[in-house]
């Protein structure tokens, strides 16, 4: 018979490409595109270097103005002349000192105020270099009363105005102090800080500068185009936390800029210093170019090397898969030729030894087979008779209890009978003579203590009642925890299974054990209840039996959603039954689901009992895990599902 040949859902060669690709190729092409970012931001870094170099440079620009302005400034104060014509508010003669004094001084204009901050005259430079003055005729002017009490508190005041002429106007307020320390006057010197100059600091750095409002808002510009912006498009970049440096294009070339934080006395302001790209981007574009061509060789080289070698490889394998294959339709042994002696060739001998020795082992299973079909039968058989063996053990030690715990409420019910016959008769003796002779009724009550037998007579009822239905508990017990009735899955409360299962142990537990129930809310689970109430028994009972004296029993259950990765999203229950009792050590513990093993006395126990435990247990679907330690306790935890696998009922052994 030809056997067809199958093909693979997963092509190997596809796979072996797949992961050559991933490990050289995709790492390959990682590193490239990682340097050429590095490799731009490391442009970048060095450009933004630069520029914070120059920016220092406007620094020490705007330092040498304001070290010019106080040597103008020390100058002034200590004319004596300027002194006595501020005291005497003579402004036509301070005009014609201050016009002097402004043609030798790199300041635009200087102003004069006298001790209340009225303007007296203001000398000051047009755009040809030509000095005029001004002076007030009919509206005062005033110093601004805030820079006027901040010039009284210090000598010397510097202040900016950013205004939105294209212009920074650098300003000195010094107050002029007469004899004796008396101020009678101010001056403020001014230079302007406007497009002309900032192109001569351009042509001198060989840069665009831009100086911005702390709010981002152009000031002034070296590069007309900047000035048709919107008034916040900068404002992003003044953000806290935002990067100083950006990039921007002028007039189609690229520009990169650095932010550089002024400050001019109480105003703080900013520059911008940007420098073309233009060349390092046609650098950058160059190396990229050559890192792409380099790659791009490698990545063809490597994807012809791994074809070839895919299919060196691989040919001895298809070959193998298709013996391999055709393997179970021969009648004997398939061998296939050694074509090389590398590790290829080495699986190849070991495939053809690896087929003779299966068709070998072929017929002896078969042998093997026959005998075990054989001595299953008879393990079975053998097995039904242990079980009954322990069942019988099982029942003869529960039956013992319930005796026993069946005997004391029938016992104090049954002495309880002998009072209420009693005061049955003397009631009817009262009753009676009442009836034939009542002046003997009050003598006869005290003799036989009428009183008494009210008060009494409801506490032996209630005993007989009380008595009475213990009675009923424990043989209601005894039917729901048999339910022999129940051939078929039924959904059992394991709360009531446990609870039942306790009274019927009442007899060992009483007066000598504790028991804590945690319960939490749990779903009712489909099982056969009376396996499960065996094993609840079983486990409880080997708890009792575990603890010697007195001690505690700890039972909880609550509900599992997902259990080891389980998919059935109808749930698990889980219940951990605890004691107090000596424990067992590891070696007992390993063994404790063997059947037939058993630490009790001979007599005492078949060794069964958590073996059929296990198996319930394990044919419901479920588990059960056992940890122990020697003078601790013990703890079983049983995991059934909610709904057992699929299954005919003859494959759960009986309890």
């Amino acid at each position: 018979m030809k056997t067809l040949r199958r093909r693979p859902k997963r092509s190997l060669r596809t796979i072996l490409i797949i992961w050559s690709v991933l490990f050289s190729v995709v790492p390959l092409a990682f590193v490239t595109g990682y340097s050429m970012i590095k490799y731009e931001d490391a442009i970048d870094h060095e450009l933004s270097q630069r520029l914070s170099g120059n920016a220092r440079e406007v620094e020490v620009a705007l330092n040498d103005v304001r070290t010019s302005l106080q040597q103008t400034q020390d100058r002034l104060t200590r004319d004596p002349s300027l002194v006595y014509h501020l005291t005497v508010n003579d402004g036509s003669t301070i005009r014609n000192l201050a016009s002097q004094w402004l043609r030798s001084s790199d300041a635009n204009s200087l102003t004069f105020f006298n001790r209340e901050g009225r303007m007296l005259v203001s000398v000051f430079k047009d755009q040809k270099n030509n000095v005029r003055a001004f002076s007030p005729v009919q509206d005062a002017v005033f110093l601004s009363a805030k820079y006027m009490a901040d010039a009284k508190n210090q000598d010397e005041l510097f202040l900016a105005e950013l205004t939105d002429q294209k212009k920074v106007n650098l300003i000195l307020i010094s107050r002029v102090n007469g004899a004796g320390g008396r101020v009678v006057g101010f001056i403020e010197q001014a230079m302007v800080l406007d497009r002309g100059l900032v192109n001569r600091l351009k042509s001198r750095l060989k840069l665009e500068l831009l100086f911005f409002k702390e709010d981002g808002q152009v000031v002034v510009a070296s590069h007309p185009d900047f000035y048709l912006y919107k008034k916040d498009f900068f404002s992003s970049y003044f953000k806290p936390g935002r990067e100083p440096f950006f990039e921007l294009n002028v007039r189609g070339n690229p520009y990169g800029f650095l932010i550089y934080p002024l400050n001019w006395g109480i105003t703080k302001f900013s520059v911008a210093l940007g420098a073309s790209k233009q060349e390092a981007k046609e650098v950058l574009k160059n190396v990229n170019f050559a890192f792409i061509s380099v790659v791009g060789t490698v990545i063809v080289l490597l994807i012809l090397t791994i074809l070839v070698t895919s299919n060196w490889v691989l040919k001895p394998l298809y070959d193998l898969v298709e013996a391999l294959q055709s393997f179970e339709s021969q009648e004997q042994a398939v061998t296939i030729p050694v074509k090389n002696d590398t590790e290829i060739g080495l699986l190849t001998e070991s495939f053809n030894d690896m087929s003779k020795k299966i068709w070998q082992a072929r017929s002896d299973l078969r042998k093997k087979i026959t005998e075990l079909e054989s001595a299953n039968k008879e393990l079975k058989d053998t097995q039904t008779k242990l079980v009954h063996s322990a069942k019988m053990v099982s029942l003869g030690q529960l039956v013992a209890g319930v005796a026993h715990e069946l005997n004391n409420p029938i016992g104090f019910i049954y002495s309880n009978m002998t009072h209420l016959k009693d005061y049955a008769e003397k009631l009817i003796e009262l009753t009676e003579a009442a009836e034939k002779n009542p002046e003997k009724l009050q003598s006869l009550k005290e003799e036989y203590e009428f009183d008494y037998i009210v008060k009494d007579l409801p506490k032996l009822v209630s005993s007989c009642q009380d008595g009475a239905r213990r009675t009923r508990d424990i043989v209601l017990g005894l039917r729901n925890f048999s339910r022999l009735e129940e051939a078929k899955l039924q959904e059992v409360d394991v709360h009531q299974s446990l609870d039942t299962t306790l009274n019927l142990l009442q007899g060992e537990i009483k007066n000598r054990i504790e028991v804590h129930r945690q319960y939490e809310p749990t779903p009712l689970i489909h099982c056969y209840a009376s396996q499960v109430n065996q094993v609840f028994m079983n486990i409880l009972s080997n708890a009792v039996q575990a603890i010697e004296g007195t001690g505690h029993v700890w039972i909880s259950t609550s509900a599992l959603k997902d259990y080891k990765g389980s998919k059935d999203r109808r749930g698990w229950v889980q219940v951990s039954i605890q004691d107090s009792g000596k424990g067992m050590s590891a070696e007992v513990l390993e063994k404790i689901f063997d059947p037939f093993f058993t630490t009790k006395g001979v007599g005492q126990g078949t060794g069964l009992g958590l073996s059929i435990s296990y198996g319930i247990i394990q044919n419901h679907g479920g588990e059960i895990q056992a940890r122990s330690e020697v003078g601790v306790g013990t703890e079983f935890i049983i995991i059934i599902p909610v709904y057992p696998p699929i299954q005919e009922s003859s494959d759960l052994p009986t309890s």
